[in-house]
C-alpha cells in the first residue's frame, strides 16, 4: 500500500512539474530579426555635367548590423537602426588634380589613354529604416521590404588618375560634403535582396568643371545580403 501511494504521487508529481516546466522547443513570440548585411553595388553619377561619362565597372561594398524592434503583435513590422562602412567606387572621366593646394577638374583628354581615373569614398553609415516582412518565429526564410534613410561621415578619400606618364593621386579633397544623406529601398525574399540607393544631396560642396557647379549624386543599386 505504501509503494502504491508513493507511486500515485510520483506521478502526480511529474505531471504538474512537466506544466508548469517551459518547452524547450517553444516558439519564440519576441524573436528579433538583428542582421548583419553585407552589400554589393554599382554607383552611377546623376546630374553629371555634359561630356562627363562612367567607364569601367567596379564594384562597391559595404557592411554592418541593424538593431531589430518590432512593434506590433505578429513582429512582421518594425523600426530597425544601426552603424555600417561603406566603400564607393566611382570611375569616370574627371580628372582631379592639386597644384599649390588648389584642386582643380577638367574631363580628361580623348587624345590620351589613361589606365586608372577612380574616385574612391570610405564613409561610416548611420542607416535607420521601416521593415515589412513575413516572416515567423520558426522560419527564416521570408519576404522583406526595407526602406529607410542612411547617414554617412566621409572618413577618407582618394582620387588617382594614371596614363603612360603621369601618376596623379588627391586626398584629403576639402571640397567633398563630409556628411552625405539619402534614401534607400531593400526588396527580397531569404538572403539576397535587390537594393537601391539615391543620395540626396551632391557628393561634392564646392567643385567646378568648366565653370559650371559639380553638383553630381549618387545612385547605387545592386545586392543586400542579411545574415542572423
Amino acid at each position: 500500500m505504501r509503494i502504491l501511494l508513493i507511486s500515485i504521487l510520483s506521478v502526480t508529481f511529474i505531471n504538474a512539474y512537466s506544466q508548469v516546466t517551459p518547452d524547450f522547443e517553444a516558439v519564440d513570440s519576441l524573436y528579433r530579426e538583428d542582421q548583419f548585411y553585407i552589400g554589393v553595388t554599382y554607383n552611377t553619377l546623376v546630374n553629371r555635367p555634359t561630356g562627363i561619362s562612367q567607364n569601367k565597372f567596379t564594384p562597391s561594398f559595404s557592411l554592418g548590423i541593424l538593431r531589430d524592434m518590432p512593434f506590433n503583435k505578429n513582429r512582421t513590422k518594425s523600426i530597425a537602426a544601426g552603424i555600417g562602412y561603406s566603400i564607393n567606387n566611382y570611375n569616370q572621366n574627371i580628372l582631379i588634380s592639386e597644384t599649390n593646394g588648389i584642386i582643380e577638374y577638367n574631363p580628361t583628354s580623348s587624345l590620351i589613354s589613361y589606365d586608372t581615373n577612380k574616385l574612391t569614398l570610405h564613409y561610416l553609415d548611420i542607416p535607420v529604416e521601416f521593415r515589412w516582412r513575413t516572416s515567423t518565429p520558426e522560419s527564416h526564410k521570408f519576404w522583406r521590404v526595407y526602406t529607410g534613410f542612411k547617414f554617412s561621415y566621409l572618413v577618407y578619400d582618394r582620387s588617382k588618375y594614371v596614363d603612360s606618364q603621369v601618376t596623379n593621386e588627391v586626398t584629403g579633397n576639402s571640397d567633398l560634403n563630409k556628411f552625405q544623406y539619402g534614401t534607400y529601398l531593400s526588396v527580397g525574399y531569404n538572403t539576397v535582396n535587390f537594393y537601391v540607393y539615391y543620395g540626396l544631396n551632391p557628393i561634392f560642396k564646392s567643385a567646378f568643371l568648366n565653370r559650371n557647379s559639380l553638383d553630381v549624386n549618387t545612385l547605387n543599386f545592386g545586392f543586400m545580403f542579411y545574415i542572423l
